[in-house]
């Protein structure tokens, strides 16, 4: 049991990716708060991961609301009396071009993606300082450029990253708190599904993939991501700090787009 003992907050768990790291945080022996901004998906897969609710409580909060971030922390440390990890999963996703983006949508990105964390961290510093925890942030391959139709997703999480960086180095030496980042690349998550469908791919798009996209065959499953969270949230992890893990099946910086076409040059 890697994570015995540890009381973890997971932000945006009740689908996708935080799910799958609540629930491996569980099977790791973890107490683990349930954060997502529906009372009922909250409830659901609290119930799912933990039938019993002796290792879970629930929290519905928008992280981007003002107090957010002190309520999530309040909640955990009123139901389990400590916390020993902060992994800031929860985000928006969504398109956006140069050409495209109103102030409104840049600043929504920036809300949940940059900000919520930010302040996320602030309110957990004196409960991480006391445990000697740590932060993990999850991030995107998409933070080092992007795809033009994912600008402001792109920015923010290049923001993000700036601030792992950071935060690993000053808390790491001010307050004895590791701060951390996984980048994962494409993830089959049950909502990638339904908006790549939204798009006008076929139901089976995941089976259609070339190689260029997926050179093993498929791509990411959620448990693979929690896999990598676990290592970093875990004493596994050493005095590791400010690193950045990218998740990704090839080399996405640099890579050579003429091969997609046949060009052999």
């Amino acid at each position: 049991m890697r994570l015995s003992g540890k009381t973890v907050i997971v932000t945006g768990s009740t689908t996708g990716i935080g799910k799958a790291i609540a629930k491996r945080c569980l099977e790791e022996g973890a107490e683990v708060l349930i954060h997502g901004l529906e009372a009922d998906l909250a409830e659901s897969t609290r119930s799912e991961l933990d039938p019993e609710g002796t290792r879970t409580a629930t929290c519905v909060e928008d992280i981007t609301a003002d107090g957010a971030p002190e309520r999530i922390v309040r909640a955990t440390l009123e139901r389990f009396g400590k916390l020993d990890a902060l992994v800031n999963n929860a985000a928006k996703v969504g398109t956006g071009k140069i050409e495209t983006t109103d102030p409104a949508a840049f600043d929504s990105f920036i809300a949940a993606n940059v900000r919520g964390p930010f302040f996320l961290i602030q309110a957990a510093l004196e409960a991480l300082e006391a445990t000697r925890g740590c932060v993990l942030n999850i991030g995107s391959v998409n933070a080092y450029c992007g795809e033009p139709d994912l600008l402001p997703y792109s920015i923010s999480k290049g923001a993000l990253m700036t601030m792992t960086r950071n935060l690993g180095d000053t808390l790491h030496r001010e307050r004895g708190i590791r701060v951390n980042q996984v980048n994962p690349g494409w993830i089959l998550t049950e909502n990638e599904r339904i908006r790549k469908q939204e798009q006008g791919l076929p139901e089976d798009w995941p089976k259609l993939l070339g190689d260029f996209f997926a050179p093993s065959g498929r791509i990411f499953d959620p448990a693979e991501i929690a896999a990598a969270v676990v290592y970093f949230i875990s004493d596994e992890s050493g005095p590791i700090s400010g690193s950045v893990l990218d998740i990704e099946q090839h080399p996405f910086i640099g890579r050579n787009p003429a091969k997609v076409i046949g060009d052999e040059g």
